[in-house]
């Protein structure tokens, strides 16, 4: 049960009357309801507040009674998806006694009187915070050390100086809680102080059309050039039109799904009206993508299982997709379709794999200034300013470059649909190899120069062994501490790439004995799975270890002569393993029920050089594909069916900037 405070003490503006002769005390209790609070109480005090929080069982919001603002604005804020505990950041200049923030990545990193952060303030406080469950505590010690003066207030804000909430939320965040910064756009809030203040600001309220604006503010703020400009266009209209008939963001999502695996089975066809007709369903299954994100802004609806479910239908659908082509452009007469797709798919799940990490790497160094500050003006430090410098300039030519030229989900079913229904599928899956390919060599190379100027040890502040997938082989091998696990990581995967090449340039079916060296060369990434991980570049280790795993599986099978379609199946199981723990990471869910019988990337390794060896490899890749499956479907099941998943609170790095709803 969400329980909402709202706390009077130290504000003047508490007794104000509002336009309808109702305190605003009292009128933001009654919002509070409005926005989905259970139990609304009073706090004379920063000590009654501690008392109420104690006996709290859920989420708390917590507002000052100087607070004039749409009731979307609140309900936004009590249902953030973004993380546990969210506040309100305004723009509205300092006032006296308010307490300023500095946010970095959606993280609120400081909060203090302005003159404290000088130049470093993005905003100032709201006067309402949500505090997640695991923070309650926390609360309760800030209110406490505020109602006395005593303790971690930023700044030595003075009790006198300043209200009382604005003191909760400076000690909370001295304390180190993880905040995310909840910003208002299109809606309108403010803090007042006077009766022209209040009236100012209700005149502000009311000339704003809230459903409307709430509607654009489905759309996301920064999205990528395509989709704004093709798709979010005209797209908001589509989602209205969900809400009226009673869709939710998941049935959005699956019909998408849906639209997507026609598009895949047209492409496959060949001929020219399949193609075209191809091309427009992959565009309107995008569309849909978007849609249900845009569903759940608009309506509010999150949950854990509609962001996993969504992170992971995005990449079966282009996996899907990748397939339809290569079966496609088989069919046309090319020898390596197949090998196409897997190499897209194969490419673009390293990409992935690498961006997630390199999320967390810097959600990681936003909380910690202080490593942040060891770049000295070096490289890494002019290239995050002039970074921070074309993100800000938000519309212009470097701006929307530099978001294409990573080759985003947009950008790429765009490419997809254009070059197959112009040309053909061959030439769609080169051009996505080609772009994405560009796309992880700029991203790789400016990520590596800024990584080493945060110096963040990433993997030291998660469960490594989750997240590098390692079996039970990997835990009971020796721990080779003269050389970093990253380099382990790579040599394995050397290994694995040389393999794949003695394969294509041999005999149709390569020698065997090659596999089982291969695999020990692989092998040698599992004397890295109990060492540190805290090296600049470590972030790199789990992208490492699945273009290890998977150029291995490819290779076997390539040597095995196993078909191409039933390579890209056993690949393709692969990455929906690996997605589940990477959406995991994102949404901070604990690990896969079933985790422990997946094997790890060096038991599944294994398992295919014994086939190999064996002569069975087609017999024991499919069948390794169906087990694999059938245990990732049992631990989707077990999850998010029998017992969903309960939201945990792992270390700081696991936090990223999302638990983010769909699209």
């Amino acid at each position: 049960m969400t329980l909402a405070i709202v706390l009077a003490a130290g504000t003047p503006a508490a007794g104000l009357q509002t336009g309808t002769g109702q305190p605003l005390a009292d009128r933001l209790a009654t919002q509070w309801r409005e926005a989905g609070a259970r139990d609304v109480r009073y706090a004379a005090d920063l000590v009654e507040l501690a008392e109420l929080v104690a006996g709290a069982t859920g989420p708390v919001l917590v507002s000052g009674a100087d607070l004039v603002a749409h009731t979307a604005v609140l309900r936004h804020l009590a249902t953030s998806p973004v993380g546990p505990t969210v506040a309100l950041v305004l723009t509205d200049p300092p006032g006296a006694g308010r307490t300023s923030v500095r946010e970095e990545r959606g993280q609120v990193v400081d909060a203090g009187p302005a003159q404290e952060l000088a130049d470093g303030a993005t905003g100032i406080f709201g006067g309402a915070v949500r505090v997640g469950v695991d923070d309650l505590p926390t609360l309760a010690a800030a209110a406490r050390a505020a109602a006395t003066g005593v303790g971690a207030l930023a700044g030595g804000m003075a009790t006198e100086e300043a209200p009382a909430v604005d003191r909760l939320f400076a000690g909370l965040t001295a304390l180190g809680t993880l905040t995310f910064a909840h910003r208002v756009r299109l809606l309108v809030a403010h803090r007042v102080s006077d009766a022209a203040g209040l009236a100012a600001a209700e005149s502000a309220v009311g000339a704003v059309d809230e459903d409307r604006a709430e509607l654009r503010l489905s759309v996301k703020e920064k999205d990528d050039f395509f989709t704004t400009y093709f798709v979010s266009t005209w797209s908001p209209q589509v989602t209205k039109v969900c809400a009226r008939v009673g869709l939710g963001p998941t049935a959005v999502t699956m019909i998408s799904v849906v639209f997507a695996a026609a598009a895949a089975l047209l492409f496959a066809t060949g001929d020219r009206p399949a193609l075209v007709a191809g091309g427009v369903l992959l565009y309107l299954g995008f569309v849909l993508d978007c849609v249900d994100g845009q569903l759940a802004r608009y309506t509010r609806h999150f949950s854990a299982w509609g962001g996993w479910l969504d992170t992971m239908a995005d990449r079966a659908k282009e996996y899907l997709v990748y397939a339809g082509l290569g079966f496609g452009a088989t069919q046309a007469g090319f020898r390596w379709g197949w090998a196409l797709a897997v190499a897209a798919m194969t490419l673009q799940t390293v990409r992935h794999m690498t961006d997630a990490w390199y999320g967390v790497l810097h959600d990681e160094a936003a909380r910690r200034p202080k490593a942040v500050a060891t770049g000295g003006g070096g490289i890494g430090d002019r290239l995050n300013a002039a970074s921070n410098r074309v993100q800000a300039d938000t519309g212009s030519v470097s701006y929307w470059l530099k978001r294409t030229v990573v080759f985003p989900i947009g950008e790429r079913w765009a490419l997809i649909a254009l070059a197959t229904a112009l040309f053909s599928p061959r030439v769609a899956l080169v051009a996505v190899l080609v772009w994405g390919t560009l796309a992880l060599a700029y991203t790789g190379a400016l990520r590596t120069l800024r990584a080493r100027w945060m110096w963040v040890p990433v993997l030291d502040t998660v469960d490594a062994t989750l997240h590098r997938d390692d079996g039970p082989l990997a835990a009971r091998l020796p721990v080779l501490r003269a050389v970093g696990p990253l380099t382990l990581a790579a040599l394995g995967a050397l290994g694995a790439a040389g393999l794949l090449v003695a394969g294509l340039v041999g005999e149709p079916s390569g020698p065997r004995w090659m596999v089982p060296v291969a695999f020990l060369v692989l092998l040698l990434a599992g004397l890295g799975a109990g060492a540190a991980h805290n090296g600049p570049l470590d972030w790199l280790v789990p992208a490492a270890l699945r273009a290890g795993e998977y150029l291995f599986a490819i290779a076997v099978g390539v040597i095995g002569d196993v078909p191409a379609w039933l390579i890209f199946g056993y690949v393709f199981v692969l990455t929906l393993h690996h997605y589940d723990l990477v959406a995991r990471l994102e949404k901070r869910q604990a690990a896969p029920p079933l985790h422990g019988v997946t094997l790890g990337w060096e038991g599944r390794s294994a398992l295919l050089t014994i086939v190999s060896i064996a002569g069975i490899t087609s017999f024991g890749m499919a069948t390794l594909s169906v087990y694999l499956l059938a245990a990732f479907v049992a631990s989707v099941v077990l999850a998010w069916v029998v017992r969903p998943t309960r939201t945990v609170r792992p270390a700081a790095a696991t936090e990223t900037v999302g638990s983010r709803p769909p699209g």
